[in-house]
């Protein structure tokens, strides 16, 4: 293993199941000791990984297109609750984010864009409100993929990351959703209710509705 190794840490809650079982994997390995944090938004953490400051994160799907990647991403089967378009309002993009900017436009979505822990406490409040990953998966019967688990080097860290993530149950404990709960303004009860529409397994019909957004995006001549 590199001395070490920067992994970027983006603290949106639709990520907590992961952060929580990349506690435990590292204090049982010897990864403890060189595994380091960059924190930030996903559209930084993009940055940081394209400039090769970061070693590994989950990036933006529109990002992560050519780049070194396993089967883990951030995906929504249907509708997703934290990316959202907020309708009557000026297009604003949301400058959090990379993917989503351009999946509204590809869905014609007109009006704000709300991603991340922001956009799930605008969900509960009951404002109007257009689900993109709902959409989505309306318009085309796929997954959508915001962002892939990519890395520059050390595959094999990432896929038994990959492996063990993925065969597991993550329990997340109380005290991390009471820090959860603080820290996002949202009830434990809701995040555990959020979390349900979200999936972490780039699966064959996953991997068919990330190349229906690439070829939709080179469509729109925005993917450089």
């Amino acid at each position: 293993m590199e001395s070490r190794l920067v992994f970027g840490k983006i603290e949106y809650l639709n990520l907590l199941p992961f952060h929580v079982f990349m506690k435990r994997y590292l204090q049982s390995t010897q990864a403890k000791m060189s595994m380091h944090h960059k924190r930030n938004v996903p559209s930084k953490i993009n940055q940081e990984f394209l400039a090769r400051r970061v070693d590994a994160a989950f990036i933006s799907s529109i990002s992560a297109k050519g780049q070194k990647h396993v089967k883990l991403g951030i995906i929504a089967k249907k509708e997703v609750l934290s990316v959202l378009v907020i309708p009557n309002e000026t297009d604003i993009s949301d400058s959090d984010s990379a993917t989503s900017n351009l999946l509204a436009k590809i869905l014609k979505l007109q009006g704000k864009v709300l991603i991340g822990d922001k956009a799930l406490r605008y969900y509960l409040s009951g404002a109007p409100h257009q689900d993109m990953a709902a959409f989505w998966h309306e318009k085309y019967q796929l997954p959508f993929v915001f962002a892939l688990l990519c890395y520059h080097k050390n595959k094999n860290i990432y896929k038994k990351i990959e492996k063990l993530f993925l065969k597991q149950k993550i329990k997340i404990p109380q005290y991390i959703l009471e820090e959860a709960s603080i820290r996002t303004k949202i009830s434990k009860k809701d995040i555990l209710h959020y979390l349900q529409y979200i999936s972490y397994n780039l699966d064959k019909k996953a991997q068919l509705g990330l190349k229906k957004f690439h070829t939709n995006a080179i469509n729109l001549k925005t993917l450089v």
